[in-house]
């Protein structure tokens, strides 16, 4: 029988889609029968849970469900890429194969391998960019070279036609135009179930539904004053739709025309969200130019920086007991949700990198594995950011101050009792920092510091010194 394939990945929706409807369009064309899988792939199958795989993987079984009873039969198949094609090929041939491609890290050069193969078969591959409003190489400079700097890139981004909305053609879902073959997908469902099986959380947020319904109440309730309110911890002020992006149960399409097509009485708000838009896209596309960022400073100067390898401090800002609150509530509310507010991402990043002096790579490791809404090209982009070592980045002598952050950004202590409930009865006074209260404060409150909540475990004016230090020594070198 001749097919045309759909292959799914981090886009887990059937609306908006540009390779689920080209693929439709192909086949319709062709009169051939379309075949919809998603590979499961070992190297994520087969590793530790934590948050970060646990939300995917509950997003993909709510997608499989859901594609499934709409008549589009998705295929799992558990096995290394090229086995997995060829299982297909064993009993189909394949005409198409149709994806959304990535751009970046593991998964560009799995779509560069898969492509190889498949056109030395004689197979047509047909790779679309979804992910982004821009490809990596979308926008240039004039001399055709790629900004590195944010600002004029978002001044051309901003210029440039966003693409529209995709229609799919939800009238080709039927046994008749779509191929389902539970045979081919037991080793996968099965993989699949005891993965779900062993999850320790349940999320409830996922699939989507329930993306559009939080776009909607976004656009609705906290747009127009997104500007003064997303920096603000304590209060519900960002959009909590990078979750959904990260599974692509939504499109970035459809939540930029959204949120660009709204009547709004005061336009600092969507303009604001729409350059946080942009640099999702200006980061995709430096970790495209820049392929060994994961692992390698932008910045030349700073590779070969002498990081502190203390792991007692390491732990102590994992498991947010480094002695200073805002710091410790931005942890434990990852360690919790498997989210953290962006502020706190800058700001924990920073307390990393520039208190503690730690390698950036290992708190970029560990955001990675508990971000719900972790993307690759963006987290590392801000811990390098952060670190003073990457593009466009702050300058390494400009240092966040926990404790000054901590009153401006949640001056009442409302976030930090939330997630630190060491501190819930201390007063306002000593709520940045705790280790100023006196004895008998201390006692009054039920937090005696060294007990029921660390000591600061550094000074933060001398770790500043010492970071200037270490960078103008990295520079000299």
């Amino acid at each position: 029988m001749e097919i045309v394939v759909i292959w799914f990945r981090r886009d887990m929706r059937l609306d908006d889609h540009i390779a689920l409807s080209k693929a439709i369009t192909y086949a319709k064309k062709h009169e051939y029968k379309l075949l919809a899988l998603y590979h499961l792939d070992p190297f994520f199958t087969e590793m530790e849970l934590d948050i970060n795989n646990e939300h995917f993987f509950q997003n993909l079984a709510h997608f499989v469900k859901e594609a499934r009873e709409s008549q589009m039969y998705v295929h799992l198949l558990h096995d290394d890429v090229l086995r997995a094609f060829q299982q297909v090929m064993d009993v189909y041939d394949i005409k198409a194969v149709f994806f959304n491609e990535d751009e970046v890290g593991i998964g560009q050069r799995r779509d560069q391998q898969v492509t190889d193969f498949l056109e030395k078969k004689g197979i047509h591959v047909s790779k679309w960019q979804d992910t982004h409003l821009h490809g990596a190489r979308d926008i240039l400079k004039a001399d055709g070279s790629h900004y590195q700097v944010f600002t004029p890139y978002y001044q051309s981004w901003r210029k440039q036609e966003k693409q529209p909305v995709i229609k799919v053609d939800k009238s080709f879902f039927s046994s008749e135009h779509t191929i389902c073959d539970e045979s081919l997908s037991q080793k996968g469902d099965k993989k699949l179930r005891g993965i779900i099986k062993g999850s320790s959380r349940k999320f409830d947020q996922i699939g989507s539904d329930k993306a559009i319904n939080t776009l909607h109440t976004f656009i609705q309730k906290r747009l127009t004053r997104y500007h003064e309110k997303r920096d603000i911890p304590s209060v519900f002020g960002t959009s909590k739709l990078s979750r959904f992006l990260k599974t692509g149960t939504i499109s970035i399409r459809t939540i930029f025309h959204a949120i660009n097509e709204e009547t709004l009485y005061e336009d600092e708000g969507r303009e604001t969200f729409i350059k946080e838009l942009a640099w999702r896209d200006f980061y995709h596309m430096i970790f495209a130019h820049y392929p060994e960022m994961k692992e390698k400073e932008i910045n030349s100067a700073f590779q070969g920086m002498k990081w502190s390898e203390d792991e007692t401090l390491f732990e102590a800002w994992c498991k947010g007991e480094t002695g200073f609150p805002l710091v410790d509530a931005g942890m434990r509310q990852l360690n919790e949700e498997g989210w953290m507010h962006n502020r706190l991402r800058m700001v924990t990043a920073s307390f990393l990198t520039k208190d503690y002096l730690i390698d950036w790579r290992k708190g970029e490791a560990y955001f990675a594995k508990k971000l719900v809404d972790y993307d690759e090209a963006s987290n590392i982009g801000g811990f390098q950011w952060a670190a003073s070592v990457g593009t466009d980045a702050v300058p390494y002598f400009r240092i966040f101050n926990p404790t000054t952050q901590s009153k401006r950004f949640d001056p009442t202590g409302e976030f930090i009792r939330r997630y630190v409930p060491e501190l819930k009865h201390v007063e306002e006074k000593w709520i940045h920092e705790p280790s100023k209260m006196p004895i008998d404060e201390q006692m009054k409150s039920g937090c005696v510091l060294g007990d029921a909540y660390p000591l600061p475990t550094v000074d933060h004016q001398e770790r500043r010194k010492k970071a200037i230090s270490l960078f103008e020594k990295a520079k000299q070198q």
